[in-house]
């Protein structure tokens, strides 16, 4: 792959990998888990990339990307990853330490979103990061109306939840 691919795949990713560690926090419980999703989803957007036709913007494309990696990994009951040597490979991007104590504050909304199915914790997650109904429409493939309704149905769900 061409040196500028690389170089551009890895400032986007710098750029997003907060989207892909809440992603990560979402489907996962515990710091082995979110990391080991966090490298999965990181080498689905690489594999993915040269693909990447730049019709959407690239948060649009990675969260896509890395909620059908989360969905697929989280559905399977057994899971192995293929690996490959890392040794000699460039390595431009360090993985930010991801503080789970400052996120005391929400762990009831996540433990609450963890009873949600999957199409239903991806809305939530994008709907949470303040995304426009088009866009969630556009990232999770349904329309824009079924987005609203569904998003509307999960609030009430959640207060459920968390008010019994």
């Amino acid at each position: 792959m061409s040196e500028n691919l690389e170089q551009s795949f890895v400032k986007q990713l710098k750029e997003n990998q907060n989207i892909i560690h809440k992603i990560c926090r979402l489907y996962t419980n515990g710091e082995d888990a979110h990391n080991d999703l966090f490298q999965e989803i990181t080498i689905q957007l690489w594999k993915a990339f040269p693909k990447f036709r730049g019709e959407s913007k690239f948060s649009t494309w990675a969260y896509r990307v890395a909620l059908n990696t989360a969905i697929t990994l989280y559905r399977k009951s057994t899971r192995s990853v293929a690996t490959i040597s890392y040794e000699g490979q460039k390595h431009f991007l360090s993985q930010e330490d991801y503080n789970f104590e400052e996120e005391e504050q929400i762990k009831l909304m996540y433990q609450a979103v963890h009873q949600l199915n999957d199409i239903e914790k991806a809305l939530v997650f994008l709907y949470l990061e303040d995304k426009d109904y088009t866009e969630i429409s556009e990232t999770l493939g349904i329309s824009e109306v079924n987005a609203r309704v569904k998003m509307n149905r999960i609030k009430g769900k959640l207060k459920k939840i968390l008010n019994p």
